[in-house]
């Protein structure tokens, strides 16, 4: 029989979506016998009468469990307590700000207490001593942080700017601790290479001492709504486990599968822009929770997310691979020509994809120009992104 005292009720801005709990080793996902098409939980999952059913937790609701460092905070304060249940941990981070439009609470549970008074973004910024900064929010936050993802980061309110705003901004803080020194610089280096690109990219900073990033929630549009989101891995309905499984290929498939029409051409283009990036910029990172899609409800218009999580991970690991398979291989080094075959796929002719490849490294040169004193607080930072453009423009910046 069904444990129905831990079922979660699974709600969105249409509606409530319907109960979600655990029978034995299956996990049953049921619609609100109310519940609208609008408000069913993810674009895989439509209005139905039979129950989705799982062995694990359904792909769209792993998406906001905590991953590495987040959980291990969440096991460190609830371990005497709940344990770590997953539908206890999703009752817990996904109550207030999960990412996405799910939210979730246990049925006969009162409502969520207010949400924390939340962070001033200039102080975040300008604040000595980040890495005290970063524990006090760890402290403070840790509960509302349904993120995933290994990089140590907490979820944050941002007082808005006048006291007559019914909008609160959301903050991501994130912060390298000591594993991976110098990955807030990292991260803001890589990111603004991406937004000076053209490709689209979240608000983002990076704090005085250079110790936190700091970027805005996109899936918190300033109008406030609250944007469905879904990365690849909950499109293609895979556990979080395998998300170094499969290939670039494979989210062109998913793009075209799910993206309406008339934003099809736009996220092709910016696909393959965010992959070659990947490649030239060592980023052996960029899995399939990485890349993701946005819409206001499973039955309105679905476009490609932003791109984040932009990092050159060789500069910690000097022989890492690409995260995902681009045109068979994983080798950074055969990239340079794997492109060309992955370029092809995405509709793009081959002088196109040439100039395209040029285009990149150019801007990854020049925002190293332009970014020197920042880039210069990691050591091996720009000379690391330098050779790689340098490399892709001998290969194509000439006449054949």
């Amino acid at each position: 029989m069904a444990d129905l005292s831990q079922a979660l009720l699974v709600s969105t801005p249409q509606g409530l979506a319907g109960r979600l709990l655990r029978d034995g080793g299956t996990y049953l996902f049921s619609f609100d016998p109310a519940a609208s098409p609008a408000a069913a939980p993810a674009l895989g999952m439509p209005l139905r009468a039979r129950p989705y059913e799982h062995p694990s937790l359904h792909p769209v609701f792993q998406m906001n469990l905590p991953e590495g460092f987040v959980l291990e905070q969440l096991r460190n304060r609830l371990a005497k307590t709940s344990g770590l249940d997953p539908l206890l941990l999703l009752s817990i981070v996904g109550a207030q700000a999960p990412i996405g439009r799910l939210s979730f609470s246990l049925e006969g549970q009162a409502a969520a207490a207010d949400m924390p008074q939340g962070e001033r973004l200039a102080e975040l910024l300008s604040t000595r001593g980040s890495k005290d900064l970063f524990a006090r929010l760890v402290d403070q936050y840790i509960l509302r942080s349904g993120a995933s993802g290994v990089q140590p980061k907490v979820l944050v309110p941002e007082l808005p700017e006048t006291r007559a705003s019914i909008f609160t901004p959301e903050l991501i803080v994130k912060s390298g601790l000591g594993e991976y020194p110098g990955l807030a610089i990292n991260e803001f280096v890589c990111m603004s290479i991406a937004q000076r690109a053209g490709i689209p990219v979240p608000e983002f900073h990076l704090s005085n001492d250079g110790e936190l990033f700091v970027m805005r929630r996109f899936d918190r549009p300033p109008d406030g709504r609250v944007l469905g989101f879904e990365d690849m891995l909950v499109l293609a309905g895979r556990d979080a486990a395998q998300k170094y499984e499969g290939s670039y290929g494979l989210l062109l498939k998913l793009l075209r599968l799910y993206c309406s029409p008339q934003h099809l051409p736009a996220a092709r283009a910016q696909l393959f822009d965010m992959v070659a990036l990947s490649c030239m910029l060592g980023n052996g990172d960029a899995h399939m929770k990485n890349f993701g899609v946005l819409y206001d409800d499973v039955q309105g218009e679905v476009r490609m997310a932003p791109a984040y999580d932009i990092v050159c991970t060789r500069l910690y690991l000097p022989d890492d691979n690409l995260a995902l398979a681009l045109a068979g291989n994983r080798g950074f080094f055969t990239a340079r020509l794997d492109l060309l075959d992955f370029g092809h796929s995405c509709d793009m002719p081959k002088a196109q994809i040439k100039a395209r490849i040029v285009q990149l490294a150019q801007v990854v040169l020049q925002t190293l120009q332009d970014l020197a004193p920042v880039a210069a607080r990691l050591p091996g930072l720009s000379s690391t992104l330098a050779q790689e453009a340098k490399r892709y423009l001998g290969t194509f910046d000439r006449k054949d």
